[in-house]
């Protein structure tokens, strides 16, 4: 039987789309990693706690927690965006030097 190879991270750019319609929730994977953006708030609707956009990243493993991007919650969805895809440079950066998951 073959081996498979583990999946490659690659520094391009994460592609989010709305996973839950009626809430403000974007999602993308890359490289065996899922990424999260939530909108949330202390009232209404939705995700409770800080204003702003959590963004959070966890492995595609459905055992492990997901873990908080540092600098959440972001002001704007495009700054969660650049969050995650500066957390994306880092995890192939990690991988280009030996170290896997």
């Amino acid at each position: 039987m073959r081996a498979t190879s583990p999946k490659r991270i690659t520094a391009v750019p994460l592609q989010f789309h709305r996973s839950v319609e009626a809430m403000e929730v974007w999602s993308a994977s890359r490289g065996g990693f899922s990424f999260v953006i939530s909108f949330e708030s202390p009232t209404g609707p939705g995700f409770h706690g800080r204003t702003g956009y959590m963004a959070s990243w966890r492995p595609l493993d459905p055992t492990k927690g997901a873990i908080r991007i540092g600098g959440s919650p972001f002001q704007s969805l495009a700054e969660a965006e650049q969050g995650c895809n500066r957390f994306v440079e880092h995890l192939a950066a990690l991988e280009g030097l030996g170290w896997s998951k």
